[in-house]
């Protein structure tokens, strides 16, 4: 049995934790520095603050923010729309819903807090959807199809349509005809494009659904008769939207490829995380079956914010160190950086922007 030497951690060259001293913290972002020299979670999230910050302050690095989860409906729009306005993100993956629940609140409808009390059979009767503890109202969701449909009048109906189109015309509409705040708007006048890869699972891509069929609603039952309503259903789901999604894959890689550095900003995981980070392999697979030699992009600098443990085999909790065995992040020994942060992003994505607005508004540098 080997004997237990006492080294000294100073002279070994181990960092050094620090008391969390309130006495000490007069802001959000010293409150997240300080926390970094703590441990656990508060270690995790004080060095979230740390690359994010790094990221967001590189003047080379081209940030994507991935966004899955009921964030809008969480009422964390305004964040995402303040990140857009200062430069934070020059690309957004998202879910559709996330979108068409932002697009609620641009329109000006609420959300409300669920009371216990009602059931869900009765939410249903009285027109409430329930998100866990929150509600969004159906009647909203039709006037997020007033929108849409407002936008699609407008477009070229010869036109292929791809979801960062439809997306930043819905943004025109907001900004030009409607007057409205919200991400879209915000996104069409910083021109960040905004990648809805899942874009019929949502509102907006069931509007365009119905808009399309609407159109040929009338013939079909001429044709088929009245009373025959399924019949009817079943003839004009014929008609599809012009829509290619491809336009979105291709459109993204070209955004990246691009970029001298990439940053990766992720809330929650799914479908927006994983469709961001595959661009590294889809280069990679046209290099080696279509004969080309295109350098693939890898993401430098990575934040992720999601409650999944990577041991579930999900993709929403799969770590970093498992993206490099697939080729799509920088290893950190050739100057990648990562952090992640196993928690609810309403908890900890506000605190991160209060300190990284506190750094920016008092003309901190990032550091060499």
């Amino acid at each position: 049995m080997y004997a237990r030497e006492f080294h000294d951690g100073a002279k070994d060259g181990l960092e050094a934790l620090e008391p969390l001293d309130p006495d000490k913290i007069a802001s959000f972002s010293d409150l997240l520095e300080a926390m970094g020299k703590t441990a656990f979670g508060g270690r995790h999230l004080g060095h979230a603050f740390d690359v994010l910050w790094e990221m967001i302050e590189d003047p080379d690095c081209h940030v994507v923010m991935t966004l899955s989860g009921a964030m809008t409906i969480a009422k964390m729009g305004k964040i995402i729309t303040k990140m857009i306005d200062e430069g934070m993100v020059q690309c957004i993956i998202s879910t559709g819903a996330l979108m068409a629940h932002g697009l609620s609140e641009s329109v000006g409808k609420t959300h409300y807090r669920h009371d216990p009390a009602m059931g869900d059979e009765e939410l249903f009767r009285k027109g409430y959807n329930r998100v866990y503890d929150t509600l969004e109202m159906e009647s909203n969701l039709n006037y997020v199809e007033h929108v849409v449909a407002q936008t699609l009048k407008r477009l070229d109906q010869d036109q292929p349509l791809s979801s960062a189109v439809l997306t930043r015309e819905i943004g025109k509409t907001l900004a030009e005809e409607l007057d409205s705040d919200g991400i879209l708007k915000s996104a069409y006048l910083k021109k960040v494009p905004v990648y809805i890869p899942a874009f019929t699972d949502s509102e907006v891509g069931l509007d365009m659904g119905t808009w399309a069929m609407a159109r040929e609603v009338d013939r079909a039952r001429a044709q088929v008769g009245l009373g025959r309503d399924l019949d009817i259903l079943r003839a004009i789901h014929q008609s599809c939207p012009s829509f290619n999604p491809y336009l979105d894959l291709n459109s993204y890689a070209d955004h990246v490829l691009s970029a001298k550095r990439l940053g990766i900003f992720t809330i929650g995981g799914g479908v927006p995380r994983n469709w961001a980070q595959q661009v590294g392999p889809y280069i990679e697979i046209g290099n080696l079956r279509l004969g080309l030699n295109v350098k693939p992009p890898r993401f430098h600098y990575g934040v992720r914010i999601c409650p999944e443990p990577d041991y579930w085999g999900g993709l929403s909790g799969c770590t970093y160190q498992e993206g490099l065995s697939w080729g799509k992040f920088v290893t950190p020994k050739d100057g990648g950086r990562f952090a992640e942060v196993l928690s609810d992003a309403t908890v900890v994505w506000p605190l991160l922007m209060m300190g990284i607005l506190e750094r920016k508004k008092a003309g901190a540098v990032r550091r060499p």
